[in-house]
């Protein structure tokens, strides 16, 4: 699965999850020939993660899987295919990629006309003391890990953070044989009851989260609400145990609630952060969403700021697998620039419509209060790459001046590291703002969330990709 030298599309949709396999399917449909491309070899994306000879067990709508996957199949798949880079040029755009070639790492150039982006998103985390021991996982790395290799993370195992994600996580463990000892939800689920005609107009959702909890309830698998995970512990060897507490509205620890809890392994995720280096590559234009995360914007037919981009499923707004699946198939339409049915694109807007009102309430629901920030006893690093903890990005606002988390990274260094801001740019700019007493910003996360290269490169593929000729080598 590679691309000849200088060969272009009409259309490139970047991410095989489900936003990215729609969008294709859209765009063939509409007669533009369209490349997938994706740095995984198969397709799916974390929703569809699975091994080879997966019969879709413990999978949620694996016959939509398939005939995706039938529908995408053939040399326009571009699998292992790592982008880096996105320009625009004269005639549409120009994305550099690495891939591997008989074993050996090949820089690629795939141009076209028009560029659907559905990089999704990863886990959004928050740093406590003890989260870098060996043993603590996010929670989709947790279920990646169990979907696509068949590994359970422990074999006793505190599932915690906050927002529906972590139900079908735990629900997965459990059936795999884990013991999973409670799901601890910092927040309140309750908050669903302030939006009920988005719920009652998304039933399957309530169907679906009703079959993650008879899930944990046949495995007696606790779950509390108002808790969360303030501290890990353990050694060298992993975490042995954590301390979990009681929280308020604000997630400031009740105090005489604490408790530990012995176990093996711990998967946290506190939501997603979009992947957005590629639209930011382009200039598109960003905004702070209900969730507090950094998305691009986009318009009605699914386009970024910038012509000729489209968006679709998680760099837009969290919502979950069936609202990437309407974007996907609106963005690969209006991608094609090709005939489009008023009654179609009718219909999936007002589908998209109600998904949509289901993220928003689901948002509400989960929200991310500052108090977290007070879980940060004993001065635990934030920042892994770097080894920053928390006291040098606090004392780089109240020593040192700096308001925004840009100033902060230049100063104390978190975001430095090899994964640029991945993992800390959030907790980062969280700490700053309330060091200077305000919320969050859009700017804040900006300034950890723009990178001139967005996949780990070597500087052989980087020279490449400047070099007129296509298909070089790295050790050219």
């Amino acid at each position: 699965m590679s691309t000849s030298p200088g060969e272009s599309y009409d259309v490139a949709v970047l991410g095989a999850g489900p936003a990215g396999l729609a969008a294709t399917v859209a765009s063939r449909a509409s007669g533009a020939r369209t490349a997938l491309v994706d740095a995984g070899e198969r397709v799916g994306g974390q929703f569809w993660r699975h091994r080879d000879g997966d019969d879709g067990t413990g999978h949620h709508q694996w016959p939509q899987l398939r005939r995706l996957r039938a529908a995408v199949a053939g040399p326009d798949l571009l699998g292992g295919h790592a982008v880096w880079h996105a320009e625009r040029t004269d005639r549409g755009f120009t994305l550099h990629t690495t891939t591997t070639v008989d074993g050996r790492s090949v820089s690629r150039r795939i141009r076209c006309r028009a560029l659907v982006v559905a990089t999704g998103a990863y886990d959004r985390q928050l740093p406590f003391p003890g989260w870098t021991l060996p043993g603590v996982y996010t929670a989709g790395g947790a279920q990646a890990l169990l979907k696509g290799h068949g590994v359970a993370v422990g074999r006793r195992v505190v599932v915690a953070g906050t927002g529906p994600f972590l139900l079908p996580v735990a629900a997965g463990l459990a059936e795999a044989g884990t013991e999973v000892v409670g799901v601890f939800e910092a927040g309140a689920p309750t908050g669903f009851a302030r939006h009920p005609a988005a719920v009652l107009a998304n039933a399957g959702k309530l169907a679906e989260g009703a079959g993650y909890a008879r899930t944990l309830l046949r495995h007696r698998v606790p779950y509390r609400t108002r808790t969360a995970v303030i501290a890990a512990h353990g050694g060298g060897d992993g975490v042995h145990a954590v301390t979990v507490a009681r929280l308020d509205a604000g997630w400031n620890v009740r105090p005489g609630t604490e408790r530990v809890l012995e176990c093996d392994a711990v998967a946290v995720g506190y939501g997603f952060t979009p992947q957005l280096e590629i639209p930011l590559q382009l200039g598109c234009a960003t905004r702070l969403d209900a969730d507090g995360s950094l998305v691009a914007v986009a318009d009605d037919r699914q386009q970024a700021s910038e012509p000729d981009v489209f968006l679709a499923g998680e760099v837009c707004g969290v919502g979950g697998a069936a609202l990437s699946l309407v974007e996907g198939q609106l963005a690969g339409l209006h991608a094609a620039h090709g005939h489009l049915d008023p009654g179609v694109l009718a219909r999936l807007r007002r589908r998209r419509d109600r998904l949509r009102a289901f993220a928003a309430a689901m948002h509400d629901a989960h929200p991310v209060p500052t108090g977290w920030a007070d879980w940060l006893t004993g001065d635990p690093t934030v920042c892994r790459c770097e080894e920053v903890p928390a006291s040098a990005i606090r004392a780089a606002v109240t020593e040192l001046g700096a308001t925004e988390a840009r100033t902060v990274k230049l100063l104390a260094r978190p975001g430095m590291g090899l994964c640029q801001g991945r993992v800390c740019g959030y907790a980062t700019a969280g700490l700053v703002a309330r060091e200077c007493g305000r919320a969050v910003t859009a700017q804040d996360l900006l300034g950890t969330a723009s990178r001139p290269i967005a996949q780990p490169v070597t500087l052989g593929s980087v020279a490449a990709g400047l070099d007129p000729t296509d298909d070089l080598p790295e050790d050219r």
